[in-house]
């Protein structure tokens, strides 16, 4: 198979992921370029798709394990590798899906990081609301931490999408499902200053996005991943600190605060429990610390007097 059969088929594939998946653009493209890399496996080796079995599969795992390539991007390699083999199969553009038979290294599970209540209050005064760029980031800040949501939606949102008075807000998170998330008087408050004090100042033009740099265009994601990053420097945070890690606390709060499973599953946005029930883990490995700590008879505690 050419060169540009395969260049052909990344292309239909590309379309394929974006009209009928409905998938971000963020994910439409890390699974076009892992399956770049697998074709590029190929082209070296001059070998054609029919060719592909699990061993040539196997051969090019170790050719990523030896590059060095982490486990979990590994398996989102994989799992890329699997959308574009049943994409094949189901068009008949392939007979047998070579998939089928491969399985990948076990990913290592990682706790999610997350802010302390203590570290959370520091990060939202960190903003100097007395400039419209304090007040958007202020609110953004809140919004992020009440709602949990993730950056790519945060940045998405609309003017119209806020209800202050109900205090809720209408979000389309991943494969463009909506949902309503709830938000507290904090948040609320720092949305109205914004809105009222600072989002006109930032823009003399209509625009439907909520937040605006200060072109008074729509803020990129990647803006809010630095604006994140310095204020937790400001408000002396240690760590790493981004977006992500305010929906991870926004979550562990509310677990530890006593709210139900499913609740926090449905205001994350979680197709499925298991991708929220990782936050119990946390709460159960933070109680674990603290017994350690208090308990008298744990092996941890010291003995009194």
């Amino acid at each position: 198979m050419s060169g540009v059969k395969f260049d052909q088929l990344l292309a239909e594939y590309h379309r394929y992921l974006e009209a009928e998946r409905n998938f971000s653009r963020y994910t439409v493209r890390n699974y076009t370029t892992d399956v770049l890399d697998f074709l590029q496996f190929l082209r070296q080796g001059q070998r054609s798709l029919e060719e592909v079995d699990h061993l040539l599969i196997r051969s090019w795992l170790g050719q990523l394990l030896k590059r060095g390539i982490a486990r979990g991007s590994i398996c989102r390699k994989l799992s890329a590798l699997r959308s574009f083999f049943r994409y094949l199969s189901r068009e008949g553009k392939l007979s047998t899906d070579p998939m089928s038979t491969v399985s990948g290294p076990k990913r290592e599970r990682k706790l999610p990081s997350f802010l302390t209540l203590q570290e959370i209050q520091k990060l939202l005064e960190a903003p100097d609301t007395s400039t419209p760029q304090g007040l958007r980031d202020r609110a953004l800040l809140e919004l992020l931490y009440a709602a949990g949501l993730r950056v790519s939606e945060v940045v998405a949102l609309n003017v119209g999408n806020v209800d202050l008075k109900a205090r809720q807000i209408r979000v389309w998170g991943k494969r463009s499902k909506e949902r309503v998330v709830l938000i507290g008087r904090p948040a609320a408050e720092a949305l109205e200053r914004y809105l009222k004090l600072g989002r006109p100042k930032l823009s003399k033009r209509r625009s439907e996005a909520l937040f605006l740099n200060r072109y008074g265009k729509r803020i990129a994601a990647r803006r809010v991943q630095r604006l994140v990053r310095e204020y937790a420097q400001i408000a002396g945070i240690d760590r790493g600190v981004f977006p992500h890690m305010l929906r991870h606390t926004f979550a562990t709060h509310m677990l530890d605060g006593g709210a139900d499973l499913r609740a926090v599953q449905e205001l994350l946005g979680h197709a499925n429990l298991a991708s929220t029930q990782i936050y119990t883990h946390v709460t159960q490995s933070q109680m674990r610390r603290k017994y350690l700590k208090a308990h008298p008879r744990s092996e941890e505690s010291e003995p009194s007097g």
